[in-house]
């Protein structure tokens, strides 16, 4: 288990984040369309995977923001915007904000939170993930992954793209 916080409380995750090294997990999440999409499909490119919480939230939203303008024009990258939210919710805050660049996936019906150890255990935000973002290569090997320091916090954009 991974101890994260929320506003500076801490809150136990279901287990850790895949570690650097690693193969990342197989996935089926839920695009806006509603088809399924599997981490394969996302095959030779570099995945930044970026879990949030719902996209109802501030931060969750900045997040989706700043990584549709930052990974603009860098080809072979990808990001996936990963939350519990419904794909409809997903669907429409990136068509308002006119974000083409982040593609949205949907965990409510997948066992993803677990697989990645990022469902929170307690809090008033249990059941949902902490905020995290794992970035995995063309090979589907992890070589990045890391919880903010608080879910109200964005992750280290910086850090994450020097990896491309």
């Amino acid at each position: 288990m991974a101890t994260i916080k929320f506003k500076g409380n801490p809150i136990e995750t279901n287990g850790d984040l895949p570690s650097v090294g690693s193969k990342a997990p197989a996935f089926t999440l839920v695009a806006d369309d509603l088809s399924e999409k599997t981490l394969s499909d996302f095959a030779g490119k570099k995945k930044i995977v970026t879990i949030n919480p719902s996209i109802d939230t501030g931060v969750c939203q900045a997040t989706a923001r700043a990584f549709n303008e930052k990974i603009s024009g860098k080809d072979g990258a990808v990001v996936l915007y990963v939350s519990a939210d419904l794909p409809f919710a997903l669907k429409r805050f990136c068509g308002a904000e006119g974000l083409d660049d982040v593609v949205t996936l949907s965990s409510f019906r997948s066992t993803f939170a677990t697989d990645y150890g990022v469902e929170m255990q307690g809090g008033p935000l249990k059941g949902l993930t902490g905020r995290a973002v794992v970035v995995i290569d063309e090979n589907d090997e992890v070589v990045y992954s890391e919880f903010t320091g608080d879910i109200v916090e964005e992750p280290d954009y910086d850090a994450i793209l020097g990896l491309l």
